[in-house]
């Protein structure tokens, strides 16, 4: 599949589908989605007062705004490392390390090129973590690599401008995760029973979080940002099984219920994400057709925000070591 595709928004929605509909593991409940969508609609779509956003970049010239949100989307991951990271006082495993690489960049700036040399160690001093010889260093391996990597990008094929690599996807968001997709870490396409499913959950949110950064214009202008879908990561999903919308297997449910982790690209894995895209697809229909239209992702944004509250806290979701989310 190349990741060049200009219909890619458009296949990552029929495999989600193709997937939910022949989903072993993750079930939607036909009976649920429609007064689910009632309630959100009854609720102005359910979206809370929110925090402080760590993610959206609103100072600086253009330049430094473009690297911050592609920056912080490349270490946009690691959500099944957060239970073992050092966190900062009163913050998410995420939003700690948002907030280290923020002070990091306000400290030193953005330049394509020493991102594209950075090191292990370099992430560790950057996200405040002390070696363990195992997750943590494997998690600030990770996030090295996939910062060097865009560094390099950017430095090769952008003349070292992260505005040339945002200029270069055509104002399309398809465009961006054609860009974006030349990174191993933003290659986010799984393989279900010999079927490629493409999620791209972080190279579509950076085409979302540029929108934000620049009001929709200049370099945040996307003429296809309502086709963008969820993003697909292990909250959406975990807040449609607490309220009812995806029904896990069993076991599975037990096993993400006792808080081990699911490998990546597993069958189980991919079906959470996937199902859980195709879900929020269900319920934006339903909102439109009683006269609440959304998009995905102003959906994705309601149904993440809702999983900050305690009864979803106190339900464990699932966790993969994944570079994807």
């Amino acid at each position: 599949m190349a990741g060049g595709d200009p219909r890619i928004l458009e296949l990552v929605r029929e495999r989600c589908a193709l997937v939910a509909d022949g989903s072993s593991l993750v079930r939607i409940d036909p009976d649920v989605v429609a007064p689910f969508a009632a309630r959100l609609a009854a609720e102005g779509h359910g979206r809370p007062d929110e925090p402080p956003d760590p993610w959206l970049a609103t100072a600086g010239d253009p330049e430094h705004r473009a690297g911050l949100v592609l920056t912080l989307d490349a270490v946009n991951f690691g959500s099944g490392y957060h239970p073992v990271v050092t966190k900062r006082p009163g913050m998410s495993g995420a939003v700690s390390m948002a907030t280290a690489w923020r002070d990091h960049v306000e400290r030193t700036g953005l330049d394509a090129d020493a991102l594209g040399r950075l090191t292990g160690a370099d992430a560790r001093q950057i996200f405040g973590q002390p070696a363990d010889g195992g997750p943590v260093d494997e998690l600030m391996e990770r996030f090295a690599t996939a910062l060097a990597d865009l560094g390099a990008l950017v430095t090769r094929n952008h003349d070292g401008s992260f505005l040339e690599l945002v200029a270069a996807a055509d104002g399309t968001a398809a465009g961006l995760v054609a860009v974006l997709d030349q990174l191993p870490s933003f290659h986010d396409v799984a393989d279900w029973h010999g079927v490629a499913v493409p999620l791209y959950k972080r190279a579509q949110l950076a085409a979302a979080d540029l929108a934000r950064a620049f009001g929709g214009t200049g370099p945040g202008r996307f003429t296809d940002l309502d086709r963008l879908t969820a993003f697909a990561d292990n909250l959406v999903p975990h807040v449609l099984r607490v309220d009812g919308v995806l029904r896990y297997d069993d076991d599975l449910a037990a096993s993400i219920d006792a808080g081990e982790l699911l490998a990546p690209g597993s069958v189980a894995e991919t079906e959470i994400r996937a199902v859980g895209v195709h879900a929020v697809e269900l319920l934006c229909a339903e909102l439109a057709a009683s006269g609440h239209p959304t998009t995905p992702q102003e959906l994705d944004y309601v149904l993440w925000f809702r999983g900050g509250a305690p009864r979803y806290k106190a339900i464990p979701r699932h966790r993969a070591r994944s570079v994807f989310y």
